[in-house]
């Protein structure tokens, strides 16, 4: 009775294909992670073109690289070639096997007669072979190294050949088993070599595979999984997360955020060793005094206890107010912090959503700005540009009756401009200017409301708020005007349902020119990333994002909470650095009020990298009745039939006019219909002379109807250029 072998892999035949597939189900996955393409935003974006180097730019430059290396998938590169290696020596190892391990054994071959030969075919062969190959008639050959004992062995697997062809029960067991005696004992090998297993080694394989499911397997796993349950998806810890949401208030101030920040265990991290104290008495006392902190945050620092947090706090004011502490350790952590507290911040922002009060998530974005751009709250803008100190900045602010921003001081005249900045030389007063001419200041050109496919906007429908604005630095000149057409919003086709549902950009965007001539839209959302922020005191690199979102003007509440954009449709900038001046669309989607009112809104355009560029446009949210959606009045007259046609002659049927009841010629009659496209007017300065309803239109909706029956705003930006 046949039975079951169980033996391990003397050589090593199958050990290399296991570790092949084991070994790929991980490094193929890994080199897909590794050669996608980052989707990192500071990883993609040009730079501000700018030869200004500040003091300290070394220590600055090396946090940076530090910080880079830590983004890097160094481990992962390094763990995939390792893996192909690996895997490459295997595949070369199997190479070796499959020429080294004996082939399965097949009488045709044996025999060296074709598998389409006939029996008779074979018996003629074999009685050729057995001429030749009969012990009795063959010779050994000494030129082969043949001796009697291999002709008599090649003489039995040559019978035992022809028998398997020939015989009959020889061949079904040949067809049924794969040998000609029948089934045979089964062989079931492991596929680990046998030196693993023998008694001098198996000590080591067992420590090996302990250490490696037992150890080196749970705590991987569990380093991954605690690493990805102990962060909020703002990448700081939970613990950091309830300490902020405790020191929230309604009342909080630029000052008092910064003061909420230090509060972060990350700062532990930065802190650590015997550097969580060092140096922190010096460091706070050049900050307290400093003119950038108030009398209440001054009395925060000393109030706080914990030694690592006050000196976080310290070393987040000296970096905000660009304080030299003397001493390379202390100037390599205040830069080191600024990072970390604006990972935090964004965590705070997060925070102040669900309260829905608007200081707050006002004052947490302008500390995103302060701390990019290394300037305490309250200080000068232009701090921002190049080589302006606060002592040249102050001196400017004193100069002008009014507080003086980036685009108020690229607006003045060239010479009085120059003789304000007169201790910088030309040099560092060019760079100043270079850098300001590069700063993506998004101003608003028409913002309004609008239900795609809909002349109005009705109770609970989905509704867009739309933006139209150009990016237009300080100081630019020759601004060309607005043209109409790019203020207007166009709908998709009608069959491209993704892009009415708002779930994909618009397959095809046409627009009609005064000349009659159609032109292709060639915007394409979220296709155009600006430039990182110009800020070579922060040592990370960070791209710009704008916050979009609508407040109540009586109530201090956000009505709609942010939307937040990081690339536009179109190019903002040429290729030598000047201004393309292009119209720029922004949309903000959410479901409109259920009552029909007309909701007075506040809107909020707010850079969390630059200072003083904030815009704020008041805006009307028209909610009306549904039934007013489906109603377009018109004039036209609308003729009736002749009463001589076929036409004419079934309305005198309908109206009696064929029983001797009166018959009519003509009649005016209202026209209702929607209309095939919706125009959207401009709602920045609009004249009230504009707003005249217009009922000239014919059934079809007239090609000039610009009648705003979806908004009704009035908007002013908060920053206009002089």
């Amino acid at each position: 009775m046949p039975s079951s072998d169980y033996n391990y892999d003397d050589q090593g035949q199958f050990f290399p294909f296991f570790m092949l597939t084991m070994v790929g189900l991980v490094t193929v996955p890994l080199t897909y992670n590794v050669l996608k393409a980052s989707t990192d935003l500071e990883q993609t974006a040009a730079r501000v073109q700018s030869d200004f180097k500040p003091k300290n730019d070394d220590l600055i430059e090396a946090q940076r690289r530090r910080r880079k290396r830590k983004n890097r998938k160094t481990k992962r590169i390094i763990a995939v070639v390792v893996g192909y290696a690996f895997m490459a020596y295997m595949i070369y190892l199997i190479a070796i096997i499959q020429r080294t391990i004996p082939k399965m054994w097949d009488p045709y071959d044996v025999l060296g007669v074709s598998r389409s030969a006939t029996e008779a075919e074979i018996n003629s062969f074999f009685k050729r072979l057995t001429v030749k190959f009969h012990p009795d008639k063959a010779r050994p050959d000494p030129s082969k190294n043949e001796t009697a004992e291999f002709i008599n062995e090649r003489w039995v697997e040559l019978n035992k050949a022809y028998k398997a062809l020939t015989d009959e029960e020889m061949r079904n067991n040949y067809l049924l088993y794969g040998n000609p005696d029948g089934k045979q004992s089964t062989s079931i090998g492991i596929a680990l070599p046998k030196w693993m297993v023998e008694e001098g080694n198996r000590w080591f394989v067992v420590a090996f595979y302990g250490f490696l499911l037992g150890i080196l397997l749970p705590y991987t796993l569990g380093k991954w999984w605690y690493g990805t349950q102990a962060v909020t998806k703002d990448k700081v810890l939970h613990a950091t997360a309830g300490n902020l949401f405790r020191e929230w208030r309604e009342d909080i101030t630029e000052g008092g955020v910064i003061a909420a920040l230090s509060i972060g265990d990350e700062f532990k991290e930065v802190l650590k060793g015997p550097r969580s104290d060092a140096g922190a008495a010096k460091v706070e006392s050049k900050v307290l005094g400093s003119s950038a902190l108030t009398n209440s945050d001054k009395a925060k620092l000393k109030s706080i206890d914990d030694p690592v947090r006050r000196k976080a706090l310290a070393l987040l004011w000296a970096y905000l107010a660009r304080i030299d502490l003397d001493d390379p350790e202390l100037e390599k952590e205040k830069y080191d912090v600024a990072p970390t507290a604006l990972l935090l911040n964004n965590s705070f922002t997060s925070i102040t959503l669900p309260f829905g009060v608007v200081k707050p998530l006002l004052a947490s974005y302008h500390t995103s700005q302060n701390v990019i751009q290394a300037v305490a709250p309250g200080w000068s803008p232009l701090l921002q540009l190049p080589n302006i100190t606060p002592q040249i900045a102050t001196k400017i602010s004193e100069s002008s009756k009014t507080p003086v921003t980036l685009q108020t001081f690229m607006a003045l005249p060239p010479g009085v401009r120059r003789n304000a900045c007169s201790e910088l030389s030309e040099a560092q007063y060019s760079q100043a200017l270079r850098v300001a001419s590069q700063i993506p200041h998004l101003q608003i050109a028409k913002a309004f409301f609008k239900v795609v496919g809909e002349r109005v906007v009705t109770p609970s429908s989905l509704v867009q708020l739309v933006i139209k604005a150009r990016v237009i630095p300080p100081g630019t000149k020759d601004i060309p005007a607005v043209d109409p057409l790019d203020l207007e919003d166009i709908d998709p086709d009608e069959g491209d349902l993704e892009a009415l549902h708002g779930r994909e950009p618009a397959k095809s965007k046409q627009r009609k020119l005064p000349d009659g001539r159609i032109v292709e839209d060639d915007s394409k959302e979220g296709s155009v990333q600006p430039p990182l922020a110009h800020a070579p005191y922060f040592a990370a690199d960070h791209a710009p994002r704008w916050h979009v979102f609508l407040s109540e003007a009586r109530t201090g509440r956000i009505a709609v909470p942010p939307f937040t954009f990081t690339a536009f449709d179109r190019p903002i900038f040429h290729a030598d650095g000047t201004p393309t001046f292009n119209m720029l669309t922004l949309k903000c989607q959410f479901q409109a009020p259920p009552q029909v009112h007309a909701f007075p809104f506040v809107l909020h355009l707010i850079c969390d990298s630059y200072v003083g560029l904030d815009s704020k446009v008041d805006v009307v949210l028209d909610v009306k009745d549904a039934s007013e959606a489906n109603i377009v009045e018109s004039d036209d007259e609308i003729s009736e039939p002749e009463e001589d046609s076929l036409a004419g002659q079934l309305q005198a049927m309908k109206t009696g006019g064929l029983t001797g009841g009166p018959t009519t010629t003509k009649k005016k009659k209202k026209a209702s219909t929607i209309p095939a496209s919706r125009k959207d007017a401009p709602v920045v300065n609009k004249d009230p002379e504009d707003q005249s309803d217009n009922d000239d239109s014919d059934t079809e909706g007239s090609e000039d109807d610009t009648s705003d029956t979806d908004t009704d705003t009035d908007t002013e930006t908060e920053d206009e250029d002089p």
